[in-house]
């Protein structure tokens, strides 16, 4: 005995045909209802209009990972002939050379005032220098003077330790700069 036939539900459906099962099954010449036969029809239809739609469907979705992960990129890339990036690169430079010259100009202005600005310190030295009657060395001796002669000595060292310092800094500022403008050009 079948487990399946102990169930109701899933028992043998009564036959459709009109006598006992037992004659038809045997019967080879057996007619059959002209509307189960375009019932059959109909169904076997269905089936292969469902095999082709699901194969379509498969063609049209076996590549949707890569699509996908294609998708989520942000970049995107795009194909452009050459006269094309010229004429952009044309037009960039018109815009941008302008603009380049003006800095440059303003730097080579700059250099020009840095400089200037680094003779006066150095003439101011040198200056400092001739008016100084004391031994170069950065501590003076200042015995044998008056307090206001040592002061006085005292404030043209400091000044002249300040000038070295400003002229040290001024040098390094025009060694940059001109570090600078040999690179632009």
């Amino acid at each position: 005995m079948n487990r399946l036939s102990l169930h109701s539900r899933y028992a043998p459906r009564e036959s459709l045909f009109a006598g006992h099962p037992d004659l038809y099954r045997g019967d080879t010449n057996a007619v059959c209802s002209p509307y189960l036969r375009e019932c059959v029809m109909a169904m076997q239809d269905c089936c292969d209009e469902a095999h082709e739609t699901q194969e379509i469907l498969r063609q049209g979705t076996y590549d949707l990972p890569r699509i996908t992960k294609v998708l989520e990129n942000e970049r995107v890339f795009l194909l452009v002939d050459e006269s094309t990036i010229r004429r952009y690169k044309a037009e960039l430079t018109d815009e941008i050379e302008p603009q380049i010259n003006e800095l440059l100009s303003r730097a080579d202005k700059g250099l020009k005032a840095l400089s200037k600005r680094e003779k006066q310190l150095l003439t101011k030295v040198e200056g400092v220098q001739l008016e100084q009657t004391v031994p170069s060395s950065r501590s003076v001796n200042t015995a044998g003077m008056s307090k206001l002669e040592a002061r006085r000595i005292q404030m043209l060292v400091r000044q002249r330790e300040r000038l070295e310092d400003e002229l040290q800094t001024l040098r390094m500022e025009v060694d940059n700069l001109e570090l600078s403008a040999m690179k632009k050009r």
